[in-house]
């Protein structure tokens, strides 16, 4: 297990003119697996285990005539680019609304 020790400044102001204080808070978070350590490392991340080496991740994907696929966009799912439904405990932990792409081609006739 590997512990992370999270820094939250937190600035508080008091009613006196001029007068001002810095609280730090630090909190720590017990972390089973070490690959997920990289979590906080960047505040508005949204990517936190996907391909993290590279500096962009894209994919290309060919869909053929009457197929439909179902992409991630929560970046969680565990057949990413494919979604496997992640985003429905991410929504209801954190009261999100995010859902997959779907994209579908026609049947050719």
């Amino acid at each position: 297990a590997l512990l992370w020790l999270h820094k939250l400044p937190l600035s508080s102001y008091d009613s006196t003119p001029k007068t001002h204080s810095k609280i730090i808070i630090i909190t720590t978070t017990i972390i089973d697996d070490p690959s997920t350590a990289r979590l906080n490392e960047t505040p508005g991340k949204i990517n936190h285990k996907i391909d993290l080496d590279s500096p962009k991740v894209a994919t290309m994907d060919a869909i053929k005539d009457g197929e439909k696929k179902v992409y991630c966009r929560c970046w969680l799912s565990g057949t990413f680019p494919l979604c496997d439904g992640s985003h429905v405990a991410h929504n209801k932990e954190v009261g999100d609304n995010v859902g997959p792409l779907i994209v579908s081609v026609a049947k050719e006739e």
